[in-house]
C-alpha cells in the first residue's frame, strides 16, 4: 500500500486547486483588462461581479490555506517511497514551502490593497471589515505586489504540476496517487 496524506489534507489541496484556478483566471483577466477595460468589455454589473468574485475567492483562498496549514501540522506527512533524490527532493520542499506561502500571502496583501483603496472587501454579498483605513498610495502599492504575487504563484504552480506529470508519466513511482482523492 502506498502511504499518503491524510484525507482531510487531500481534500484541502484540490479545494485550493480549484479555487486557485478561478482566482488566478479571474485576476489575470482583471490586470489585463483594468477597470475600464473590463468596464468596455463586461459593463458595470459584469465588472461588479467579477471584481466580488475575484475577492470571494482570495477569502476563501485564505481560509482553505489556513485550514491545509493547520491539517499539514496535524497530520504526518507520508515518507516518499521510493526516496526522491536530493535534488528533486530540496526543488519539491521549496515549491511546496514558497506555495503555502505565497498562498497565505496573496490574499491578506489583496484584502488590505483593496481597504487601503476605500473598496469593500467582499464574501459573495457580504462586506467584511476593511481592518486598515485607506491610503491611496499604500493601495496602489498593494496592489502592485499582489499583482506580482500572482505571476510568482502561476511558476510555482507551473513548476508543481510539472513536478506532477513527471511523476506520474516518467518516472511511475505513485508520488500522484498520495494527494488523489480516489
Amino acid at each position: 500500500m502506498i502511504d499518503r496524506y491524510a484525507y482531510p489534507h487531500r481534500l484541502l489541496h484540490w479545494g485550493v486547486a480549484v479555487v486557485l484556478l478561478f482566482s488566478l483566471s479571474s485576476g489575470l483577466t482583471l490586470g489585463f483588462l483594468g477597470f475600464e477595460g473590463a468596464m468596455e468589455r463586461l459593463g458595470r454589473a459584469g465588472t461588479d461581479t467579477l471584481y466580488t468574485l475575484h475577492k470571494t475567492a482570495g477569502v476563501m483562498m485564505l481560509g482553505l490555506m489556513t485550514a491545509r496549514l493547520i491539517t499539514r501540522l496535524i497530520y504526518v506527512v507520508p515518507v516518499h517511497e521510493p526516496p526522491l533524490p536530493p535534488f528533486q527532493h530540496v526543488l519539491s520542499t521549496a515549491v511546496h514551502h514558497l506555495l503555502y506561502v505565497a498562498l497565505l500571502a496573496m490574499p491578506v496583501l489583496g484584502w488590505l490593497a483593496t481597504a487601503t483603496g476605500g473598496f469593500p472587501v467582499q464574501f459573495f454579498q457580504f462586506n467584511l471589515p476593511g481592518l486598515v483605513g485607506e491610503n491611496e498610495a499604500l493601495s496602489q502599492q498593494l496592489f502592485v505586489w499582489h499583482g506580482w504575487l500572482g505571476w510568482v504563484i502561476l511558476g510555482l504552480v507551473v513548476l508543481h504540476i510539472c513536478g506532477a506529470l513527471y511523476h506520474w508519466l516518467i518516472r511511475r513511482d505513485g508520488v500522484m496517487t498520495r494527494m488523489s482523492l480516489f
